[in-house]
C-alpha cells in the first residue's frame, strides 16, 4: 500500500497554489496607506493565463471575505476578477465563482452591469486567432464541444444575479442589445446568441417581449438586405450545379429515381448557399422551435401560454414587422403561431382587418395590414375556406362602400397616394382568389360560382379608381386568367396595354407593390401552387 501511495505521489504533479504577496485584506489595507506593490501583484497573478483551479478557488474565497471593502475605487481589480477563466473549469471552481458573483452583486450593486456584461459576452462562441502563413485570422470558435456546458453555467450565473438583485431586468436588456453579434457573423454565432436570448426570456419573463423585438428586428435587417429574387437565383444555380454533379455521378445508374428538387431530406437542402439566407434561415429555425416549445407542454397545446405568447408576438409584429418594407420571410413566424389553433388565425385576421379600416392609422400601415391579410388568406393552407370567405365578405363590401364614397367626388380617379389602402385591399382580394378559388368552387361548382359572382367584383374592376392599373402586374394577369378560365365574366379592357408581357415580379416596380409586404410570392406559376412558407423555413427539423 505504501508503495502505491509513493508511486501516486511521484507521478502526480503538485497543485499550483504558490502565490506572492499578502492576503487580499492586507493588500487593501496597504493600498489605503499608499503601498500599491501587493495590489499590482494580485492583478498580475490573477491575469496569469496558466492559472490553476486551486489558485482560482483560493483567490475567490479571499475576495468573498472582504467583498464589502471592494467599492468603486477597486473597479480595476474587480474587472480582472471578472475576467477569470471560470467557465468550463471544474465544478468546484464554477460553484466558488457563482458564490463570489452572488456576494459581489449583493454587497456592491455598482458592479451589477459589469457582471451582466461578463455573463452575456459568453452567449456566443469565443473568438480565436488562427495563423495562416504570415496572416492572423480572427474567427469564432464554432466547434467548441463545451458550448452547451458553458451556456448552462452562464444562465446559472444570470439566474443567481437576478435572484439577488430584483432590478436586474432594468439593466439587462440594454446589455443584451449591445452584445448582439453583428448580423454578418457566422450562422452558428447568431444561432447561439439567439438561443441564449430566448432562454433568458423563460426565467426573466418580464423581458420576453423586448427580447423577441430585438431578435425579430435583427432578422428583418437580414431579410430586407437580400431580395427573394436574389436568394432564389443563388439557390437555383446551386441546385442546378448539384443536379449536374449528381447526373455525372449516376451516369450509368439508369434505374435510380430522380430526386425531387423540393425534397427537404436531401443533404444539400440542409444549408442554404446564399450566406444571408442561411443566417436568416438559422435564426428563423431557432425562433420557430422556441414558439413550438413555449406553446406546447408534454405534446399538447397550452392555451393560456399560447395566448400570452401570441400577444407578445403580435405586439412585435405591429411595432417592427408591419412598418418594414420588403420583408419576405420574417412575418411567417406569426403565420406559424396561428397554425396552432384556428382561433389564433381568426384573431390575427381580425386584428389586420381593424387596422385596415382605422382612418387614424398611417396609410402605409393600413396598406401593409391589407397586404398581410391577403398573403395570409392566400398562403395559409390550414385556413378553412369558410374563414377565407368570411374575410372576403368583409373586404369586398368595404371596397364597394369606398367606391360609393368616391364615385361622385372630385378624387374619383386613379391615384395611389390618395387611395393606397383601397388599392392594397383590392390586391389582397385578387391575390386571395388566385390561390383559393379552387377551394371555393370545390364540392358545389354552381354554388361557388354564385358566391363569386355575388361579390360583384366587376364593379370593383370597372370603377373609376381603376385598381387593375395599380395592382401588381403578376396579380392582375393571374386574376384575369383564372376568371376567364372559370367563366366568371369580368371585362379587362382597362388593363394597360403590354401589361401581360411585363415581368412577373412582386417586389419591384412603380405600382402599389412599393407599399405592400414582400410576402406576395414572386413565383406565381399556377393557381394550384398554394403552399406554406417558401425556401425551407418550415421544412427543416426543429
Amino acid at each position: 500500500m505504501f508503495s502505491c501511495l509513493a508511486g501516486y505521489f511521484l507521478n502526480t504533479p503538485p497543485k499550483k497554489t504558490v502565490r506572492f504577496g499578502g492576503t487580499v485584506s492586507n493588500t487593501l489595507a496597504k493600498l489605503q496607506k499608499g503601498d500599491t506593490s501587493d495590489y499590482e501583484l494580485i492583478k498580475h497573478q490573477l491575469s496569469d493565463p496558466d492559472i490553476k483551479d486551486a489558485q482560482i478557488i483560493s483567490w475567490l474565497q479571499e475576495f468573498r471575505t472582504c467583498v464589502t471593502q471592494l467599492g468603486k475605487d477597486h473597479e480595476q481589480l474587480i474587472y480582472v476578477v471578472l475576467k477569470l477563466p471560470w467557465l468550463g473549469r471544474s465544478q468546484a471552481v464554477v460553484e466558488e465563482y457563482l458564490a463570489f458573483l452572488s456576494n459581489l452583486v449583493s454587497a456592491q450593486t455598482v458592479y451589477l452591469r459589469a457582471c451582466l456584461r461578463m455573463v452575456v459576452s459568453n452567449f456566443a462562441p469565443k473568438r480565436i486567432r488562427i495563423q495562416e502563413g504570415n496572416v492572423d485570422i480572427s474567427d469564432s470558435d464554432d466547434e467548441d464541444e463545451n458550448l452547451p456546458r458553458t451556456f448552462d453555467q452562464c444562465h446559472q450565473a444570470l439566474q443567481l444575479i437576478a435572484r439577488y438583485v430584483p432590478s436586474t431586468s432594468r439593466f439587462l436588456m440594454s446589455i443584451l442589445s449591445d452584445k448582439f453579434p453583428f448580423v454578418q457573423k457566422s450562422s452558428r454565432t447568431l444561432e447561439c446568441y439567439v438561443h441564449n436570448l430566448l432562454r433568458v426570456s423563460v426565467y426573466i419573463p418580464d423581458l420576453r417581449r423586448d427580447i423577441l423585438e430585438l431578435i425579430i428586428s435583427k432578422m428583418l435587417t437580414l431579410d430586407v438586405s437580400a431580395p427573394r429574387s436574389e436568394i432564389e437565383e443563388v439557390e437555383s444555380g446551386a441546385q442546378q450545379d448539384a443536379n449536374g454533379a449528381s447526373q455525372d455521378d449516376c451516369l450509368f445508374d439508369m434505374d435510380e429515381e430522380e430526386d425531387s428538387p423540393l425534397d427537404s431530406s436531401r443533404p444539400d437542402r440542409a444549408v442554404m448557399v446564399h450566406p444571408v439566407a442561411e443566417r436568416l434561415d438559422t435564426m428563423m429555425t431557432v425562433l420557430l422551435a422556441y414558439i413550438e416549445d413555449i406553446c406546447h407542454v408534454n405534446g399538447s397545446l397550452d392555451i393560456e401560454k399560447t395566448k400570452a405568447l401570441y400577444r407578445d408576438l403580435l405586439s412585435v409584429f405591429d411595432k417592427v414587422v408591419l412598418p418594414t418594407h420588403a420583408s419576405c420571410h420574417v412575418q411567417y413566424y406569426m403565420f406559424y403561431l396561428c397554425s396552432f389553433r384556428l382561433g389564433l388565425a381568426e384573431a390575427f385576421l381580425d386584428h389586420l382587418w381593424k387596422m385596415l379600416q382605422a382612418p387614424n392609422q398611417p396609410p402605409v400601415l393600413r396598406q401593409a395590414a391589407a397586404g398581410y391579410m391577403g398573403s395570409f388568406m392566400a398562403r395559409a393552407k390550414f385556413l378553412p375556406v369558410s374563414t377565407v370567405k368570411a374575410c372576403l365578405d368583409l373586404l369586398v363590401p368595404w371596397l364597394h362602400l369606398y367606391i360609393n364614397s368616391q364615385d361622385s367626388g372630385s378624387k374619383a380617379f386613379c391615384d395611389v397616394n390618395l387611395h393606397g389602402p383601397f388599392y392594397t385591399a383590392c390586391q389582397a382580394v385578387f391575390y386571395t382568389l388566385i390561390f383559393r378559388h379552387n377551394a371555393i368552387l370545390e364540392g358545389n361548382m354552381k354554388k361557388g360560382l354564385a358566391y363569386l359572382q355575388g361579390l360583384n367584383l366587376e364593379r370593383i374592376v370597372m370603377c373609376q379608381l381603376n385598381p387593375l392599373r395599380v395592382c401588381l402586374p403578376a396579380v392582375t394577369n393571374m386574376f384575369a386568367a383564372i376568371t376567364r378560365y372559370k367563366n366568371i365574366q369580368y371585362h379587362f379592357d382597362i388593363v394597360p396595354q403590354g401589361s401581360m408581357e411585363e415581368e412577373d415580379d412582386f417586389l419591384h416596380g412603380d405600382s402599389v407593390a412599393g407599399m405592400t409586404p414582400g410576402s406576395y410570392d414572386s413565383h406565381l406559376h399556377s393557381p394550384r401552387s398554394v403552399g406554406s412558407p417558401p425556401v425551407s423555413f418550415l421544412q427543416r427539423p426543429f
